[in-house]
């Protein structure tokens, strides 16, 4: 049986750094001999420690939706669509370079930083208020330390660019690249945030506990409560679905190349819309009795918890 902290194939811990480090930087070694293994591991150690909040500007990450696992379980993905793009002939496009999988790691590994608060921020309580401009703010971030890094400004600015992919404050069509490289890794980078988030086992408990509080503290007002939020699961698949093939160009074919026979994340993400449309049909079964998973705990001990009042079903 699948873990609760384990990616989709169940073979590597999604909550740990380290261990999703090793296993991009093994696939960056087997495209390329010479990959940037040194920036690698410090991208996936200073992400780890930002997280934790041991950063002197930002506090550690109080989103328990959009946390380290997710970032993880992304930056793998993203990982693993690039290895099967390039083992797979580059589907008529471009080849990619070691330059360009270091940039496309880093923006799946910081695209989602927008919802740290800084340290002195007094005027938010919470990340999640930063829901409708976290894409934004990442990317700023992003730019900076990605020149700190050493990948020089012309990888900077497209590793910035890049993580606009897996936002809606810009249409897809919009985003401007400088060639179309750039566009494809953008696509990957989207597909990368729709399939981790989506076939992760705990996916539905994650969405009714921490994704709806997530959304009022965001004022998004798709949905009036936790419960209503898993019932729409299906419909919101279904436009994932069409964002998939329309949008970022069925970029997720690259994941069964890279497996080499079926694509585990589509097959995932099919099961939890499958479920929740089986709770939608069941009207007597309450999603607080039918989604029993545990997701792990990744927040710190001293991050405040959301409050009580928003997690409701």
């Amino acid at each position: 049986m699948r873990r609760s902290d384990r990616d989709v194939a169940d073979t590597i811990q999604t909550t740990d750094p380290a261990a999703v480090s090793a296993e991009v930087i093994r696939l960056a070694k087997g495209l390329f001999p010479n990959a940037p293994a040194p920036a690698l591991e410090r991208a996936f150690a200073d992400a780890g420690r930002m997280y934790r909040g041991e950063h002197r500007d930002y506090l550690p990450c109080d989103t328990e939706y959009h946390d380290i696992q997710h970032v993880l379980d992304v930056t793998l993905a993203m990982a693993r669509l690039m290895d099967g793009y390039q083992r797979g002939g580059h589907s008529g496009g471009p080849q990619l370079g070691k330059e360009l999988f270091l940039a496309g790691v880093l923006a799946a590994l910081f695209h989602d930083f927008g919802y740290l608060r800084r340290r002195n921020d007094h005027k938010h309580r919470y990340g999640a208020e930063y829901t409708l401009t976290h894409v934004s703010r990442g990317a700023h971030f992003l730019r900076g330390y990605a020149r700190d890094l050493g990948v020089g400004e012309r990888l900077a600015q497209a590793a910035s660019t890049l993580v606009h992919f897996t936002g809606y404050e810009r249409p897809v069509e919009s985003i401007r690249l400088g060639d179309a490289t750039l566009r494809h890794l953008g696509m990957m980078l989207g597909t990368a945030d729709i399939i981790a988030q989506m076939s992760d086992r705990c996916y539905l408990e994650k969405c009714r506990d921490r994704l709806y509080p997530e959304f009022v503290l965001g004022r998004i007002p798709a949905f009036s409560s936790a419960t209503d939020l898993v019932m729409k699961t299906p419909r919101f698949y279904e436009g994932a679905c069409k964002r998939l093939e329309d949008s970022l160009g069925r970029s997720y074919e690259h994941a069964a190349r890279h497996f080499g026979g079926p694509n585990l994340y589509l097959d995932a993400m099919r099961k939890n819309a499958e479920y929740a449309q089986s709770l939608s049909q069941s009207p007597s079964q309450s999603a607080e009795l039918a989604l029993r998973r545990k997701p792990p705990k990744t927040l710190q001990p001293n991050v405040e918890p959301y409050p009580k009042d928003l997690i409701g079903s």
